[in-house]
């Protein structure tokens, strides 16, 4: 019989067996926001069904045996030959199966499919989020493959399929095809400009032998690659398949796996192409042009990589404080502790509803959304990706101790959450960007102003915080140093539109209190004692 002292009290029950999408009342509200009438009633219904996948206890232990098995490289057989393959726990195949038959790779090919698949990526991260980079490629590359409709016509079926198929064959013999992305080198990091790999014309039109170093191959394993080369007429872009039309397997010689923070069920690699095999996307010269789309979309994903994890960490925080007692009651109903989980509540529904607008202006495909996306894209994904680390850190210590301990998934997500602020352009390449849309496009300014003043009015804060942007646009002596303060104002006032707009009338009171006019701290859990806390907290309670 045990002692006392091992009776188990107090302690929480694990957050599993829940709907994921229908527990997250801001991703639910949104998606119905954005979806046409024509599809909102099977895409609710998908996301709910991905939901309950996403909260089931099978898929959530295939997540932590993803992240507890990192994938190894083998770069010969056990004859000597050269292989250069990647070995993953089977965990992240089923999880990647699970991913695509889900259609976060088929969004360009059906009604809403922005908005779904946002809302899908969004879920999906909060399982595991390793398996989302090969899914974020594949889905990315479509946009920068319609440069050449001859290569959209053969590739873009395989990836927009929703059917999984991890052999190494060439992708004219697959029900399916995934993508990675081949663009930094040692020397150029972000300044891709400056990349050295070699591409020398052979005699098949748009063909190409390449020769040269990537210091960060995405997804090593995938079916073909996008990547950047300098060919006699400048940098351009190439496809670079894996496995050859004749079976033969194509000069893809992987060097080593980066032993990365975070993200580690996923591959990272540096490759070597001696002679490689590629096909011309695009013109000479206009790589950076051609490539440009697919970047847009993985800096999107980026934001809902971020907005997934900041959920996931908010609901398990507040999931811990309505079951754990302390002082003499449930940590939910203490003043302070409810303070701290409303703030971090705040940051999560912002940048979800900011995320899944930016989703649906790629639906509405028109020329003005466009040109918000140009300005918008850049700007919410410095801010919104920023803003993770310190939540996941926040969320993580409202758990206690129990959340520094790896069985509570919480370190996992800490890890996690510095990595879509680096990848895809770190922050000061983002707030450059904004800049450069400021300065070429007009249009951008004239597109975003008309976003945040459809709230005009609604909100004193609000008013004035759109007030001190132009004013900050109105003074661009040495703008570029102060772009990051820029950027962050106007992704904040872009949320803060979209919250006053749509979301309850304590949440966008709160958050324009706390983000715009300034009413409290640099720390989480400084908002006004005054404001309607217990609501936004329970708005962001996860019901199991």
């Amino acid at each position: 019989m045990a002692g006392t002292t091992h009776t188990v009290t107090n302690q929480v029950p694990p957050l599993v067996q829940y709907d994921v999408f229908g527990s997250d009342r801001a991703l639910v509200e949104a998606v119905e926001r954005h979806l046409t009438p024509e599809a909102r009633e099977d895409g609710l219904a998908e996301l709910s069904a991905l939901g309950h996948t996403c909260g089931s206890a099978q898929v959530q232990e295939w997540g932590a045996q993803a992240n507890e098995n990192p994938p190894r490289l083998r770069t010969h057989d056990r004859y000597g030959r050269r292989i250069d393959e990647v070995e993953f726990h089977p965990a992240w195949h089923r999880l990647l199966g699970k991913g695509v038959s889900a259609g976060l790779t088929a969004a360009w090919r059906r009604p809403g499919g922005h908005v779904r698949r946002a809302a899908a990526f969004l879920m999906w991260t909060q399982v595991e989020a390793g398996n989302c980079c090969p899914l974020s490629m594949t889905h990315a590359a479509v946009p920068a493959l319609r440069t050449d409709p001859e290569l959209a016509a053969e590739w873009e079926p395989r990836l927009t399929s929703t059917v999984y198929d991890r052999a190494l064959r060439p992708a004219g013999q697959k029900p399916g095809a995934l993508f990675g992305m081949g663009m930094t080198e040692k020397q150029g990091g972000s300044d891709v400009r400056a990349n050295t790999t070699a591409a020398r014309p052979l005699a098949e039109d748009g063909t190409y032998a390449l020769t040269g170093h990537k210091w960060f191959c995405s997804a090593p394993m995938s079916d073909a690659f996008l990547v950047l080369a300098q060919a006699p007429g400048g940098l351009t872009c190439f496809l670079v398949p894996r496995v050859l039309e004749d079976g033969t397997r194509n000069a893809f010689a992987l060097q080593r796996l980066k032993d990365k923070l975070g993200n580690r069920s996923n591959a990272s690699a540096e490759v070597e192409f001696d002679g490689t095999w590629a096909r011309r996307v695009g013109e000479e010269g206009s790589g950076v042009r051609t490539i440009i789309g697919m970047v847009a979309a993985t800096r999107l994903d980026c934001v809902l990589g971020s907005a997934g994890l900041m959920r996931q960490a908010v609901a398990q925080a507040v999931h811990h404080c309505a079951h754990r007692e302390a002082f003499g009651g449930k940590l939910i109903d203490k003043p302070l502790m409810r303070n701290v989980l409303a703030d971090l509540a705040l940051e999560s529904e912002a940048a979800t509803a900011l995320a899944l607008r930016l989703a649906a202006a790629y639906d509405d495909g028109g020329e003005q959304e466009r040109a918000l996306l140009r300005i918008a894209v850049p700007a919410a994904k410095y801010w919104v990706t920023k803003r993770c680390a310190p939540v996941a850190v926040e969320a993580s210590e409202c758990l206690g101790g129990n959340g520094y301990v790896e069985e509570s998934g919480m370190p996992r997500l800490v890890r996690e959450s510095p990595l879509n602020s680096v990848w895809e352009g770190a922050g000061n390449v983002q707030a450059l960007d904004v800049l450069r849309a400021l300065r070429r496009d007009p249009g951008t300014l004239d597109a975003y102003l008309r976003e945040v003043g459809q709230a005009r009015g609604a909100d004193h804060r609000l008013d004035a915080a759109i007030k001190g942007v132009l004013t900050e646009l109105a003074d661009l002596e040495g703008v570029e140093g102060r772009a990051r303060r820029l950027t962050e104002r106007l992704a904040l006032v872009l949320q803060g539109s979209l919250l006053v707009r749509h979301a309850p009338p304590e949440v966008a009171d709160a958050f324009c209190a706390a983000r715009l006019s300034g009413d409290a701290g640099t720390a989480f859990g400084t908002l006004p004692h005054t404001l309607n806390l217990a609501s936004i907290v329970e708005r962001a309670r996860p019901t199991p």
